[in-house]
């Protein structure tokens, strides 16, 4: 099993937090997202939607999206709940996060650290904060009423939520008004096999 991917990335660093909280080990091909890699010939072979994380089995077949990649991973194990209505919850939340926070905080984060706020770029990272802070206080609506997203187990949900929430800051968002988010963030740095995302 192979992953192609940049350990900048949430999107990515998901996926190598998952294997080092199950104490899975796969091969790590990096990809630079900066320098344009994914837009490669060899790498649209297999990706041709030009995107990563992407996940490459033994036998050749891939594997794109994330979370896709995520439940993959993560079949049978604990991370995933059995019940169908608990299974949907964790769905909810994942679509959650692709559909009404990442589209915020990844992007105000992309455009802050990567692109160095540039002026023609102000305008857009502004209108990513109101739509950042109402994902933020959903979740922080959830972690008011339960340790972590699904309940007092960790599952999907929070690893797919951690990987931006814990860094966004970096997309000018100010967490000092959510304790329960906090609160999560440091539960889940608590977890065993837990590792940092790289800078």
């Amino acid at each position: 099993m192979r992953i192609y991917g940049d350990k900048r990335s949430g999107n990515c660093y998901k996926i190598q937090l998952l294997l080092s909280l199950l104490g899975k080990s796969c091969e790590w091909v990096d990809v630079d997202i900066m320098k344009g890699e994914t837009r490669a010939p060899s790498f649209l072979e297999k990706a041709p939607n030009g995107k990563i994380p992407l996940l490459e089995l033994d036998d050749g077949r891939v594997l794109s999206e994330s979370n896709a990649i995520m439940h993959y991973i993560a079949c049978n194990s604990p991370y995933v709940p059995s019940s169908p209505y608990h299974f949907s919850q964790l769905l909810q939340w994942q679509f959650f996060e692709q559909y009404s926070h990442e589209p915020y905080i990844a992007v105000a984060r992309y455009i802050n650290v990567y692109l160095g706020l540039p002026e023609d770029k102000k305008d857009e990272y502004e209108s990513k904060q109101a739509g950042g802070y109402r994902a933020l206080a959903v979740m922080e609506h959830q972690l008011n009423l339960t340790p972590y997203l699904l309940g007092d187990s960790i599952s999907l949900a929070d690893i797919s939520l951690f990987a931006y929430t814990h860094v966004a800051n970096e997309g000018g968002f100010d967490l000092s008004a959510y304790p329960a988010i906090r609160n999560w963030i440091q539960l889940i740095k608590e977890q065993k096999g837990f590792i940092p995302m790289k800078a």
